[in-house]
């Protein structure tokens, strides 16, 4: 392996990121926003996109045993091929299906094919580059998603307002295209792993390997995923089903530009993503992961302003401006969280279990996903009108968690430092 972190195959995996998510991004804001301008329901909002994360729960720990077991790279190039036919058939069927179930069953389909796709992205860091570049690489590769969520969203917002569904649906496929095709000449060093029994003795087998593992070798591992969990439930899913809910239903926004700024603001999260991987790239010998619970504290604390300025004052673009600017901050705090954690896990983790423990973590967390998603998306509509109740309290849930939990990450070994070999 060599020691250099950008060989040959390491930046064609990063350039077929930035392709595949971009198209990721701009297809998943498109969606969802063109369902709730038709419906102008934050409940059916939250219920589908709930609904959406179930097949990536499913799939994502079947995806972490095909990454340990098959190539990583024909993974990568199949799963690629097959959103592009996915939004193909899509197009095809708008205005000729129910709109609700068309997308709720596409919606499904993708994030259950994102679901499958991570673990192999993530699973592939420890096969491209040495140790001593896990940090790095972690932090181009979430530096690399965070930008094609910025791109994707603004970019995706323009066309959609300008050009409609169908503009976006075009540009997405031939991203996927694409990056299926360069996918195509990346070598992954891969050793075939003895199988034995039917598929279902052997994902039954190696999902247990992996729960064993977090939970009982790597116990503080265990715990850091209930946390995540707990973020996920009462954090991310306000924002989640939040944020597009006030910016194009709630806030005295013209109709258009609502969902302009919206993408904005989805542009604002991944910008916040791509400050806080640049940040953990730069900073990443200096950050020690057992004062990483802070940057929950931190994300918490910024929910505050969002709820705060509801009340004091009653200009819309006050409001989304505020609210913009905190969720850029949550994403730079909770960027630098998770690259400091995924670092963690692959520097802990043996090479032939990488991919399924990554998918069990991945599982996991996702789970709160649906149900904090279907939760704020009934208490939005329950709370019209006092919709800054809705945001203080997720504040408040989340703050308490942080600081409660933040003992937990003291069990950490430094990642940094161990993996130079320092004490």
């Amino acid at each position: 392996m060599e020691s250099k972190l950008f060989t040959r195959d390491f930046t064609l995996v990063v350039l077929g990121q930035i392709i595949s998510l971009f198209g990721n991004a701009a297809i998943r804001f498109a969606l969802p926003l063109y369902l709730l301008n038709c419906t102008g329901s934050s409940a059916l909002y939250g219920t589908v996109t709930a609904c959406a994360f179930i097949p990536a729960i499913l799939l994502s720990p079947i995806g972490g045993i095909f990454a340990d077991r098959v190539n990583k790279k024909n993974i990568m190039v199949a799963l690629d091929f097959f959103t592009a036919i996915v939004i193909a058939v899509f197009s095809v069927l708008m205005g000729v299906v129910n709109i609700v179930l068309l997308l709720t069953v596409t919606l499904m389909i993708l994030y259950g094919i994102a679901g499958a796709y991570q673990p192999s992205v993530q699973a592939s860091v420890p096969a491209l580059v040495s140790q001593e570049h896990f940090m790095a690489a972690n932090s181009v590769i979430n530096t690399i998603s965070s930008f094609s969520s910025l791109l994707g969203p603004v970019l995706g917002g323009i066309l959609y307002s300008a050009y409609g569904l169908k503009s976006v649906l075009w540009v997405c496929m031939v991203c996927f295209v694409l990056s299926a095709v360069m996918e195509i000449f990346i070598k992954i060093p891969f050793v075939k792993q003895e199988s034995s029994g039917s598929v279902f003795q052997i994902v039954k087998k190696d999902f247990g390997e992996s729960v064993r593992f977090i939970g009982k070798e790597q116990p503080v591992i265990g715990k850091g995923l209930i946390v995540i969990f707990c973020i996920n439930l009462f954090l991310s899913a306000m924002i989640v089903v939040g944020l597009p809910y006030m910016v194009t239903e709630v806030l005295a926004l013209e109709h258009t530009l609502a969902n302009t700024l919206y993408g904005f603001a989805q542009g604002a999260l991944a910008a916040g993503g791509l400050a806080g991987g640049i940040s953990a790239g730069v900073f990443g010998k200096k950050l020690n992961i057992q004062r990483t619970g802070n940057f929950i504290i931190a994300c918490a604390g910024f929910v505050f302003p969002m709820g705060i300025v509801l009340i004091i004052s009653s200009s819309a673009m006050i409001h989304y401006v505020v609210m913009t600017i905190c969720c850029f901050f949550i994403m730079v705090c909770s960027t630098i969280f998770m690259v400091q954690m995924m670092s963690f896990v692959q520097t802990e983790t043996p090479q032939n279990m990488i991919g399924k423990v990554i998918a069990v973590i991945f599982t996991f967390s996702m789970c709160a996903q649906p149900l904090g998603n279907a939760f704020y998306g009934v208490l939005f509509e329950v709370c019209k009108g006092y919709e800054y109740a809705v945001i203080l309290f997720a504040g408040v849930i989340s703050f308490v968690i942080a600081v409660s939990t933040r003992n937990v990450f003291k069990g950490f070994s430094s990642v940094g430092r161990d993996a130079e070999g320092q004490t």
